[in-house]
Formats: C-alpha cells, sequence, structure tokens
C-alpha cells in the first residue's frame, strides 16, 4: 500500500456507495480535485462519518490508489454550522461546491479556489453583503483564478488606458468609445460598475466582501456577469436553476 497523505481541503460532494460506504469529492490545496472513497462511514459511530459531509473543511488523510484514494482519517477544521441551519444560504453553498468542482482539476493546487470558497461561505454567514452580490462575486473570482475574466484595465481592443463605459464579450472586456463602434454586441455599462469589475478581479480574498451596490449599478454588474456565466461556464448547474427559481 503507497504511503498516506495529508491534504488540506473541502468535501464538494458526497455520494453513498456499497451497504455502508461513501464516495466524497475532496477539493484540496496540494492536489486539486480528488476522489475518495470512506469505507464503513455510513455505520454508527463511524469516526470517518463526520468527516464526508459537504461543506467540511479540514485536513484529510489518505491514501493513494490507482484511480481513487481511501481516506482513513482527519481533523475537521470548519463544518460551517452556521450556513447549513440557513436554507437560503445552503442553496448559495451548494451553487459555490458546483463551480469548485467544476474548475477543480486532478493533481494542479487549488488553494487560490479553497480560499474563495472559504471567504465566500463566510460572507453569507455574516450577512453584510447582499447574497446575490456574493453570488456575482464569487463567480467573478473563480472565473479571475482559472484566467477567464475580461479585460478591464485597458480598452480590450487597442489596449489603451482610455476612459471604458462599454462592454463588449466579442472584443473580450471593457472598450473605449472609438472601439465601441466596431463591436456588434455592446453593453453599455457606468463607472461604478467599471469600477467593481475592477476591484473584483484584482482584490485579495481578504478584501472581497468589503462592499455593496446600489440596485442599478448591481443591475448592470449582474448582467455583465450572465453575460459572462454563458460565454465561460459549459455546464449546467442545477443548483443555480434553484436559485434562479427561488428568486432568492
Amino acid at each position: 500500500m503507497s504511503e498516506m497523505v495529508s491534504l488540506t481541503g473541502i468535501v464538494l460532494s458526497c455520494m453513498p456507495v456499497a451497504e455502508y460506504d461513501n464516495r466524497i469529492v475532496i477539493l484540496t490545496s496540494e492536489r486539486g480535485k480528488i476522489c475518495a472513497f470512506a469505507k464503513g462511514s455510513r455505520r454508527m459511530h463511524s469516526h470517518l462519518m463526520g468527516l464526508t459531509r459537504p461543506f467540511l473543511m479540514g485536513r484529510f488523510d489518505l491514501y493513494e490508489g490507482r484511480d481513487a484514494y481511501t481516506l482513513v482519517g482527519g481533523e475537521p477544521t470548519e463544518y460551517f454550522d452556521e450556513l447549513s441551519k440557513d436554507i437560503d444560504a445552503v442553496y448559495y453553498g451548494f451553487y459555490f461546491l458546483e463551480v469548485g468542482d467544476y474548475y477543480g482539476r486532478e493533481g494542479i493546487e487549488a488553494k487560490d479556489m479553497l480560499n474563495l470558497l472559504y471567504v465566500s461561505f463566510k460572507a453569507l454567514m455574516a450577512l453584510r453583503v447582499p447574497r446575490p452580490l456574493i453570488k456575482n462575486i464569487f463567480e467573478l473570482k473563480a472565473m479571475t483564478i482559472n484566467g477567464e475574466y475580461p479585460e478591464v484595465f485597458h480598452c480590450a481592443k487597442c489596449m489603451k488606458e482610455k476612459e471604458t463605459a462599454f462592454f463588449s464579450l466579442s472584443m473580450g472586456g471593457l472598450v473605449c468609445a472609438d472601439c465601441s463602434a466596431n463591436a456588434h454586441d455592446i453593453t453599455v455599462i457606468s463607472k461604478d460598475t467599471v469600477y467593481a469589475l475592477k476591484y473584483v478581479i484584482s482584490s485579495g480574498m481578504d478584501k472581497l466582501y468589503t462592499f455593496t451596490l446600489s440596485d442599478s449599478i448591481f443591475a448592470e454588474f449582474d448582467n455583465i456577469m450572465r453575460i459572462l456565466r454563458k460565454a465561460n461556464f459549459d455546464k449546467h448547474f442545477k443548483s443555480l436553476d434553484i436559485l434562479n427559481a427561488l428568486q432568492i
């Protein structure tokens, strides 16, 4: 048997298999997304039962097999219990986990995505920022971590530092007035929306959820994120359908 490894991560999903086992997907800081089997974790009083819950963050002790890992122990550091007690927050949380799973890749470290999930769950519980805005900030930062963010610091067409009040997906981001005439998919946005896009893309994790937007600016920001989701996400997220249906 291979040597045991200890990885820091968060449980993205858990599925029962066999009679008493669970199959869990963990996003780890060191090795990206991995699959692990927790044998006997559905038995009463199993020491692994508490390590298989979605949202749980901690250290996981595992043996590496040919196709999957075997979970043998670990130490939780955060259960996000407050999140699990708020049904609206849980819906947002499951969507964030789905996005983490979507971007996760085995063998590619995921420290930044793990940190993003952590601060986003904390923001959902703190309620200092409206949750629809938390969702948009999370999506844009997830795209940024994975190199799929739009150009917002220069005109995406001429690359000059001109005032940019237009967004064009086909041109790759914000464009100046001169270049906007050549785009077929122009969306006009305000200076405050431009600033919000720049702030989220450039800020550290500890500064992400420190602002709110007026209704009109949020509507612009939300529209830009709708455009970016359609362009960058080639997966259907069931949890996003629930959020949209509930309008929470």
